[in-house]
């Protein structure tokens, strides 16, 4: 069994942020869980593009709210507090903060390694110890 509290994540190689989000990294690759989770605050008011060409990820609101826009479709959805969005098909999109931070619940598949940055398209890399 892992307990993990957030609290002792802060501060650590396990906590990434720059001025705009801040992602705490609660399981990684090395867990062994088959996936990885997260804890992501989005800033209200910023604007971030991903497509996560190699990961599926799963996404809970708990706090918040922001909008996410699906660059494929042009689709706009709006994010609050119990709101979850599935990027089933690696889809590229842009997140919004709103009005107040966002507090993001992640899941990854495959589980990312922690030290993943991400490129010019918005993508984490594939881990190449996966191929």
């Amino acid at each position: 069994m892992k307990i993990v509290k957030v609290q002792d994540i802060i501060g650590t190689e396990r906590e990434v942020s720059d001025k705009q989000w801040t992602s705490r990294r609660l399981l990684l690759k090395k867990d062994g869980m088959g996936f990885s989770f997260h804890e992501t605050i989005i800033k209200a008011g910023s604007e971030h593009t991903f497509w996560y060409k190699h990961h599926l990820e799963a996404v809970y609101c708990v706090a918040g709210n922001g909008r996410i826009k699906d660059l494929a479709t042009g689709e706009v959805h709006e994010i609050t507090d119990g709101t979850l969005y599935a990027l089933d098909n690696h889809d590229k999109h842009t997140l919004y903060g709103g009005t107040e931070d966002m507090r993001l619940i992640c899941a990854f598949n495959p589980p990312v390694t922690g030290q993943e940055v991400h490129d010019e398209d918005g993508a984490y890399l594939s881990d190449s110890s996966d191929n």
